[in-house]
């Protein structure tokens, strides 16, 4: 188990590289996970910050994920995206992947938007539908594995944060009122989060829908502790990219590529929702 801890004033270090290279003071932050960079397309008046150019941030190694920041206007909302992200299973610890989201804490982020590419385990799922999360299932940080191991700074967030409502009720009712006024199929239910790189096998497919989980993916757990250990509110939002069956002889081989072409249908519909959440949200 790799560790890389991060101290408030190397937190503070890449918070203002960020506020140095913006015009603006974002209130809400987005994740965009595989194949769904494309939305930050739709950011007006943006600045872009590379994550090359922020001291201690972690590059993403992953087809599909661009790696940068874009700041700016979106529905009058002030807001930060996350072009990509990186993962554990690139040989980060938990602290590096979830370090933009002290940044996000330290310019002021109020909301975080959180978006994932998973694969789909109930079976009414479809390739291309989207999930919002009203739970998840930490499997990882069960076995120890957690961003917030290690020191805790009183001054970011609690010892022991509370995740009974990892995922904000308010802004879930947002997600399925934004959902119906956008005519978007909007699915819910628990993500799980797993290591990889590899995907799943049918016996582990079978165990963690016995356990109660809807969508799997390798992304998004770490990153809403920390959100939640910051105070954060958090939307989840899983995009269906292929279904994943859990019975002997009726398996289909899993590979980034499909995840990758599933993007491009689930895009349009997770644009319309988002679009829709932040409307609702008073302006900034």
């Amino acid at each position: 188990m790799s560790d890389t801890y991060f101290t408030r004033q190397q937190m503070e270090e890449s918070a203002a590289a960020v506020r140095a290279s913006t015009r603006h003071q974002p209130q809400v932050g987005l994740i965009l996970g595989s194949g769904l960079g494309g939305l930050a397309e739709a950011v007006q008046e943006a600045d872009v910050v590379p994550y090359t150019d922020i001291p201690h941030l972690a590059p993403s190694t992953v087809e599909g994920h661009t790696g940068r920041l874009v700041i700016g206007k979106l529905e009058k909302q002030s807001v930060i995206v996350m072009q990509g992200r990186s993962h554990y299973h690139e040989g980060y610890s938990m602290q590096q992947i979830t370090l933009p989201i002290r940044v996000m804490q330290l310019l002021g982020v109020k909301i975080l938007i959180v978006t994932n590419a998973a694969g789909g385990l109930a079976p009414d799922f479809h390739s291309g539908e989207l999930m919002l999360i009203t739970d998840h299932i930490n499997l990882i940080g069960m076995a120890g594995n957690s961003p917030l191991r290690g020191p805790n700074d009183p001054s970011l967030g609690p010892r022991f944060p509370d995740m009974s409502e990892a995922y904000d009720m308010e802004l879930r009712k947002l997600a399925l009122r934004a959902a119906v006024e956008q005519n978007v199929k909007l699915h819910q239910g628990v993500y799980i989060c797993l290591a990889g790189p590899s995907f799943e096998t049918p016996a582990d497919l079978r165990f963690i829908r016995m356990i109660g989980a809807d969508a799997v993916g390798m992304s998004t757990v770490p990153e809403v502790t920390v959100a939640r250990h910051a105070g954060i509110r958090v939307l989840g939002l899983a995009g269906i990219s292929n279904v994943l069956a859990v019975e002997p002889g009726h398996v289909t081989p899993a590979n980034h590529e499909e995840v990758l072409q599933a993007g491009q249908v689930i895009v349009p519909r997770l644009m319309a929702l988002i679009r829709g959440v932040l409307q609702a949200l008073p302006a900034n």
